[in-house]
């Protein structure tokens, strides 16, 4: 993806080193009102700046809900989710729009570069909802990226991104790339962000499973970079009265959280992983860590050496083995 700042020249920008404070905010937004959740996100947006953070990520759908299976999966019936689907299109975010651009305010008042996910919609195409990856900073909007594959029953709330929006961009706090959720699991999305040499993954995401997390351990190992991984906690104290509706009888919490942040060299957490409450979770992020990890193994530079010849390539079937005879 080409720096919206970049200019014109052939020059191409010098990559820095700072040292980052990053917050990863994990937060409960205000269940189906759009309004409630950006004024939360822009309140929050001041409470990381007074810890001195530098960049905040906030969950996956974080305006104004994530469609939990835990609850939605009723959403396949052709009758009685009219009215929840309505109130979440009514609930979407226009990028660009007024709703982004109270974020960009709070962004300009803090100083902050902000991630945040969204439900986003098209008003001059009502219809088809995306699971979007805003990052915003006090110029503008910076990048958005809708999610490539919803899954499973996100089908059901979700378009299907196009991929043309996969890569990073340069910002005062260095290259920021990432992915939503489950497509941090795709190897060739991920290699497709790889190729810009992001410093800082941002990873907004609905999975509050201890294999989520080793899954951003391994990322931060395998791309060089920072990741700042945010999960949603969401109790049941947070749905409105007429959430249209029902929720399962006797669940207290429907996302447990667990953020956190993991550095480069040896895939360590060095900030969470918080779980059960909201709160933020804030780290240092000196950015030359990811430089000496790829000095070892760098993905998409010397580790793709091989592929580049041709290793990659997949070879012709051999002849067929009978079972139990060595070959």
């Amino acid at each position: 993806m080409q720096d919206p700042r970049a200019s014109s020249g052939s020059e191409e920008p010098r990559v820095g080193f700072p040292t980052v404070r990053v917050a990863a905010v994990q937060a409960t937004p205000a269940i189906l009102d759009a309004d409630a959740s950006i004024e939360k996100a822009a309140r929050l947006l001041g409470e990381c700046a007074e810890q001195g953070a530098q960049l905040a990520v906030l969950p996956e759908t974080f305006v104004p809900i994530y469609p939990s299976n835990s609850w939605a999966r009723g959403a396949s019936s052709f009758a009685g989710w009219d009215e929840l689907w309505e109130r979440l299109w009514d609930n979407a975010v226009d990028v660009p729009g007024p709703l982004v651009e109270r974020l960009v305010e709070a962004c300009r008042e803090t100083g902050l570069i902000c991630a945040i996910g969204v439900n986003e919609r098209e008003s001059n195409r009502p219809g088809t909802l995306y699971n979007t990856l805003l990052l915003l900073g006090p110029e503008g909007l910076l990048w958005r990226h809708r999610k490539l594959m919803p899954t499973h029953h996100e089908r059901l709330f979700h378009g299907f991104g196009s991929g043309e929006d996969l890569g990073v961009v340069e910002t005062p706090v260095g290259r920021i790339g990432g992915l939503i959720c489950w497509e941090n699991r795709m190897p060739l999305a991920r290699n497709a962000v790889y190729m810009g040499g992001p410093q800082i993954w941002v990873a907004p995401t609905a999975d509050d499973s201890d294999g989520w997390l080793a899954s951003m351990r391994h990322i931060a190992i395998e791309s060089g970079a920072f990741v700042v991984s945010v999960p949603q906690f969401i109790p049941a104290s947070a749905f409105p009265s007429d959430f249209p509706v029902p929720l399962p009888e006797g669940k207290e919490v429907f996302g447990e959280g667990g953020a956190a942040i993991v550095e480069p060299r040896r895939g360590e957490v060095i900030a969470g992983p918080l779980r059960g409450e909201e709160g933020i979770v804030v780290a240092d992020c000196d950015l030359r860590e990811g430089l000496r990890a790829k000095r070892t193994f760098d993905v998409v530079g010397h580790y793709a050496a091989a592929f580049s010849r041709g290793a990659g390539e997949a070879a012709p079937p051999g002849p067929a083995r009978s079972p139990g005879r060595a070959g």
